[in-house]
């Protein structure tokens, strides 16, 4: 498990994306690298918002991975984050995937785990390529809630989302794996289908990501920062990982990176 990957565990940081961001400026990543820590004091979410989460209730950490394709042909790559991720914990948990599915885990576009419609985890990626024929190091952040959801859902400016946890998806008689377990469980995923999304790109993913998208079939509206809001009907995504959203007259690819995908009231 996790072979070629060097594993950093702290006590406290800022940000785990923001310290391989500065090694990867830096030119001193080599080989890919994946760092804990019990405590973030400026957790970022995507669109510059701030990730909450209780030390002792949730999992934090980032992993930076060197990709051969170039930014623009790694579309479709926080997809592929959410799938490795639901695989990571169904091992962690020693579960078949079909079990977490019928519990109601879910993939909301392009970056979020859900369960039953409340937030039990998010993605950040960042990173790049210093220059044309280098490696694209992408820095994937990743955030799971593992108990105490309520307590989670306090600290939260925004009341109006809705936070679930690990300890709610999983049966009575499944003890929730241990942290350090389950962060292991994750980068093992992580890495497995890094290399195979490297190889063959997002359309081996397509039809996998379809059977756990959350809001399939159903109206929806996108909005993003200084972008009026567009609505239609949500008819999953394309062979690039582009959400394809059903208007009257036309089907649109959305491929923007800051939008949030709400139910449509």
């Amino acid at each position: 498990m996790t072979a070629n990957c060097i594993l950093e565990r702290v006590a406290e940081t800022k940000s785990t994306n923001d310290d391989l961001l500065e090694r990867w400026r830096a030119g001193a990543l080599i080989d890919p690298v994946a760092r804990i820590t019990q405590k973030q004091t400026a957790g970022k979410g995507r669109a510059g918002r701030v990730w909450v989460a209780n030390p002792e209730d949730s999992l934090c950490f980032s992993m930076a991975f060197p990709f051969s394709r170039s930014p623009a042909e790694l579309t479709g790559l926080s997809l592929v984050v959410g799938l490795a991720a639901i695989e990571g914990i169904a091992q962690a948990c020693h579960l078949e995937q079909d079990l977490l599915h019928h519990a109601g885990l879910r993939l909301k576009w392009p970056n979020d785990l859900l369960l039953n419609n409340a937030k039990l985890g998010g993605i950040l990626i960042e990173g790049g390529q210093a220059k044309s024929g280098d490696p694209s190091w992408m820095i994937v952040g990743v955030g799971v809630n593992l108990r105490n959801a309520s307590g989670i859902e306090k600290n939260l400016t925004q009341n109006d989302i809705k936070v679930g946890s690990l300890d709610q998806l999983l049966p009575l008689a499944i003890k929730p794996p241990e942290p350090e377990y389950l962060w292991l469980s994750l980068i093992d995923s992580f890495t497995k289908h890094f290399k195979n999304f490297d190889q063959h790109g997002f359309v081996a993913y397509q039809s996998q990501w379809l059977k756990w998208d959350a809001f399939a079939d159903q109206k929806v509206c996108i909005s993003g920062a200084g972008k009026d809001p567009t609505y239609g009907i949500a008819r999953g995504v394309d062979a690039k990982g582009a959400l394809m959203l059903k208007q009257e007259d036309k089907t649109v690819a959305i491929y923007a990176g800051d939008v949030s995908l709400r139910m449509q009231s």
